[in-house]
């Protein structure tokens, strides 16, 4: 496609990786972002949802040239330390390979870094504290406004693709329109963010990459002790909520508490300092004494909301493209809407390969990711469920072990979901949402079998994996 001149909504996370993507093929690349310079300003506290980078955002960043400037912002998490009533933390790791690890990252300093790199590169404008205000596809206009002066004012529309997030204005300038249907679905469950201070003093872990990678030289790393184990996402479940806390590289964790909105054990129940203080004693008893200003923290941080967005379609024409969690924002608890976003963005570039128009590209970009937006999103939800519950169940423990057997005997055949969706970027969301239900069936039918056999008895004594079995079925349904 004949290189021009691009217009991109939205500065957060997607948007300077599309800029790049675009500007390496020689597109001018303009960036409205109704948000001051990330790299003047300090993040807001308390809005990030620490960020989880997994193979499919570290394929799309490598595919930009960044990645080896990403690596020193992460720390690699092995696994889930399970933080279980009157019980030792145990963790569970996520995969059994030693490459198979997310890595920790916060939003406002890869934000920054992205920023960075696309301005460096040249080809990309970036236009902070210019709000979009709508477009109109019929007059080819995008109408922004100056946040300094208020000044309204409107440039030629297409291309431009909306990566403004949640709640995006394109998306709902668009949908006022009549050219799209938008809907949000909002959980009944908040969120609140909260630090976990470092203990001063000690070199912090992390800036750590992958073997045969080297960290680039001259870092200085930030100085702090981890007070709890750093390379691990540690969750604290209690069915209904949980808390969970990501390493930071300075030595401090971000913690997140997911609550219901109302109820007994609610955030609408936690009204005074007293009530927030003995709902973490109680609830959170190793965590509580690791937050020093927990009441002021939980006072003065704003209190989110979850949702799933779902838009059809995701484009006008060959004018307008939603992209990212403009188009499917998902819930946060697979830790997939950025790698997803990044995804969209490494999708979109690889398909200009193959397309002579924007609305060509537009529609296969949607037919392609449709599917696979579709099932994360659904992948997102149930992962709560394990987070909060399914983590304290023996069944499902039980169950987790016999995957992981099943992976090493059946590598070619077998490959759990999670780590489908974390570790295998080749294997698309919709793809490893199918195999997966399939292999619950068997995971289900062993678990029956093993108890059939095994008499009353089994559950009590422990169920043992009948591997010939489960050589039938994989080879017969995998």
């Amino acid at each position: 496609m004949r290189a021009q001149s691009v217009n991109i909504v939205g500065a957060g996370l997607a948007g300077p990786l599309l800029a790049i993507l675009l500007a390496r093929r020689g597109f001018a690349v303009t960036v409205y972002e109704r948000r001051g310079d990330p790299r003047a300003a300090p993040a807001e506290a308390g809005r990030s949802i620490n960020l989880a980078l997994a193979a499919r955002g570290i394929r799309a960043l490598e595919r930009a040239g960044v990645m080896e400037r990403v690596w020193p912002l992460t720390i690699p998490m092995r696994g889930r330390m399970v933080h279980e009533r009157g019980a030792t933390p145990a963790l569970l790791p996520y995969g059994q390979r030693p490459e198979e690890v997310i890595y920790s990252i916060g939003r406002g300093a890869l934000n920054r870094l992205l920023v960075e790199e696309a301005a460096r590169r040249g080809g990309v404008t970036f236009r902070f504290g210019e709000a979009c205000r709508g477009t109109d596809p019929s007059g080819d206009s995008l109408w922004l406004r100056e946040g300094a002066s208020g000044r309204a004012y409107e440039v030629a529309l297409a291309p431009t693709l909306a990566a403004d997030g949640a709640g995006s204005s394109v998306c709902a300038s668009l949908g006022e329109r009549g050219l799209i249907r938008a809907r949000e679905e909002f959980l009944d469950h908040d969120y609140k963010e909260l630090s976990i201070p470092s203990a001063v003093g000690h070199r912090a872990v992390g800036h750590r990459a992958p073997a045969g990678l080297a960290t680039p030289a001259g870092l200085d790393a930030p100085m702090g002790l981890h007070v709890l184990e750093p390379e691990a996402l540690h969750i604290w479940p209690r069915h209904g909520f949980m808390l969970i806390a990501l390493p930071n590289t300075d030595g401090s964790f971000t913690a997140t508490l997911f609550l219901p909105r109302t109820g007994p054990r609610s955030f609408a129940s936690l009204q005074s300092e007293p009530d927030v203080q003995e709902f973490f004693a109680g609830e959170f008893p190793d965590a509580a004494p690791l937050i020093p200003d927990l009441p002021r923290q939980f006072r003065e941080h704003p209190q989110g909301r979850l949702g799933t967005l779902h838009a059809e379609p995701w484009h006008a024409g060959g004018k307008v493209l939603l992209i990212g969690d403009a188009a499917h924002a998902i819930v946060p608890f697979h830790g997939q809407g950025m790698n997803a976003a990044f995804e969209d963005c490494q999708v979109l570039d690889a398909l200009l390969d193959r397309h002579e128009s924007w609305e060509s590209l537009f529609a296969a970009f949607e037919a392609e990711r449709r599917p696979s937006a579709a099932a994360i999103a659904r992948m997102a939800i149930e992962n709560y469920g394990e987070m909060r519950e399914r983590v304290l169940d023996p069944r499902f423990l039980r169950q987790k072990t016999w995957a992981l057997e099943l992976e090493r005997r059946f590598p070619e055949r077998f490959i759990p979901r999670y780590s489908m969706v974390m570790f295998h970027p080749e294997i698309s969301y919709a793809e490893a949402l199918r195999r997966g239900a399939v292999q619950q069936e068997i995971l289900d039918e062993l678990e029956r079998r093993s108890g059939a056999a095994g008499g009353a008895g089994a559950a009590a004594a422990g169920r043992t994996l009948d591997l010939e079995l489960a050589r039938r079925l994989i080879l017969e349904r995998l």
